[in-house]
């Protein structure tokens, strides 16, 4: 239980990818939102910023260690190869002990200032977990945003879930529970579904993203790979909803083809046709050899997951320096 004579603590993680032009101007507006806790006597102290050093390929670690030796509250975790956003998010989640944690990126697309909105509407609508939702189309390239909204329309359908449009990488959750649920936080496993595993319900503000502060011959540490990983992971840790879809599939082409074979021996007893149709028969044969590969594929990424979780094989590993850079962010 809190302490209610105690400020609640506020930990900020930041997974730094390629941070270094944008870090320093991020960290000088989390000061501005820090200090404006503290002169307010707000119930809620900013203790501590988390930045997590993902081995990107510019000079990052370096101004990581600038900014800790500069501000006493800001403290490096550094990764010991490139393991991805939501890795290095959870390796700093892993490292926080205060009551809340609000993690959010390192191009500037999030506001700090808007830290105070989601812990209103934590505390109004007393939930753990709080979202910041896009108010404004988010300033990515438009194939990737209309990439963004098929995927979230697949995963509703797949996964049967409507809150895959709140997830937000900018967001406030309950410090005790979520480090909780990365402590369990399997291989593989996305912080968001597990985190709806054990919320009991999910709020979110509406907010406005601001353009990426990283130059403009710096592209993003995302590709297409990238994001359709990050797509696969989401759904296929979700439940075994899409299983079942499979095997709703599975029967409905089986149902169609018995209807077809039928027909095709009614009218071959008739004398509708005189002989075999080859095109038929290929068609089948394609089809079905489709339906059965398409199965088999959704049954392997599920045995991946068990395999790798059974292995052993851990989400990320640190280290007490930082490593070398890297190549496109996994």
């Amino acid at each position: 239980m809190t302490n209610p004579d105690r400020p609640q603590s506020l930990a900020v993680v930041i997974p730094v990818y390629q941070g270094e032009h944008t870090l320093p101007q991020l960290l000088g507006e989390i000061a501005i939102v820090r200090d404006r806790f503290d002169a307010s006597d707000a119930l809620v102290a900013l203790s501590e910023v988390i930045l997590v050093h993902d081995v990107g390929p510019d000079d990052s670690a370096r101004v990581i260690a600038e900014l800790a030796d500069l501000h006493p509250w800001v403290r490096p975790v550094w990764m010991t190869r490139n393991f991805g956003q939501h890795p290095a998010t959870v390796a700093g989640i892993a490292a926080t002990s205060a009551d809340w944690i609000v993690t959010m990126d390192e191009d500037g697309l999030h506001n700090p200032a808007d830290i105070s909105s989601l812990l209103e509407r934590a505390v109004e609508e007393c939930v753990p977990l709080v979202y910041g939702h896009s108010l404004n189309r988010r300033p990515h390239p438009w194939y990737r945003n209309l990439s963004s909204k098929a995927a979230n329309r697949a995963f509703r359908i797949l996964v049967g879930s409507e809150s895959a449009t709140s997830f937000s990488s900018f967001r406030l959750l309950d410090g005790p529970i979520t480090r909780g649920v990365v402590a369990y936080c399997g291989h593989g496993v996305y912080l968001d579904v597990a985190l709806s595993w054990v919320m009991p319900r999910a709020a979110h503000v509406d907010v406005e993203y601001r353009a990426e502060r990283r130059p403009t011959d710096q592209a993003s540490g995302y590709r297409w790979r990238s994001l359709f990983s990050h797509f696969r992971r989401l759904v296929i840790t979700s439940g075994t909803r899409p299983l079942r879809l499979i095997a709703l599939l599975g029967v409905m082409a089986t149902v169609l083809a018995m209807v077809v074979s039928i027909a095709v021996i009614g009218f071959r007893l008739f004398g509708n046709v005189e002989t075999s149709g080859w095109a038929s028969v290929m068609v089948a044969v394609t089809f079905f050899s489709g339906l059965i590969m398409i199965t088999l594929g959704v049954v392997a990424e599920y045995l991946s997951v068990a395999v790798t979780m059974a292995t052993g094989r851990p989400m990320y590993m640190t280290s007490h320096r930082p490593s070398g850079a890297s190549g496109p962010r996994d």
